[in-house]
């Protein structure tokens, strides 16, 4: 599991207060990188992280993607920054609809949750036309170390023990300026 994916399941888990799986192995060689279940209302998330932080290739984008020319070593980059990339690839593969099926995930009674590091003018509206909601990753830490600047909780998710600790290291950094 990426750190991303690590990062987005500590959130949903312990902001969101939802139930998760993550790394789902489907058949074709895909993976659902996290699956979760509010539990108060039982609405049901499949959660992809594509997170880069690289300036090209930073924000998801809406131009055209090539099954084709994500064989391509100089051009995998930003086949996976597209938003067809995630919707060919990784919501809509025939391994990942069966293995989506066996969880009690089907057509209609979930949501379809992609995680970036931002997103280039026009997708958002192309993403929820497809039925696909928009999480950006900063705004997740930032929602993160907000919840913690005065919680004391000693944590035993690595992850989330990381972030906690940034957290307050900002806490105690703001006071100082």
């Amino acid at each position: 599991m990426e750190t991303t994916e690590r990062i987005v399941k500590a959130y949903v888990r312990y902001i969101k207060k939802w139930a998760t799986i993550p790394n789902i192995r489907c058949n074709g060689q895909f993976e659902i990188d996290l699956l979760a279940i509010d539990p108060v209302i039982n609405d049901r998330y499949h959660i992809e992280s594509g997170v880069s932080v690289s300036g090209s290739y930073s924000k998801l984008t809406s131009k055209p993607f090539s099954s084709d020319d994500l064989k391509v070593r100089v051009k995998q980059a930003g086949q996976r920054r597209t938003l067809g990339y995630f919707i060919e690839r990784k919501f809509n593969s025939p391994g990942v609809l069966s293995a989506l099926k066996t969880y009690g995930f089907k057509k209609g009674n979930y949501s379809k949750v992609i995680v970036t590091w931002g997103w280039a003018e026009g997708v958002q509206s192309v993403a929820e036309i497809k039925g696909i909601t928009l999480w950006d990753f900063r705004k997740i830490i930032h929602e993160i170390a907000h919840e913690f600047e005065n919680d004391r909780t000693y944590f035993t998710d690595d992850t989330l023990r990381t972030l906690h600790l940034y957290a307050a290291a900002e806490k105690y950094n703001s006071k100082d300026n």
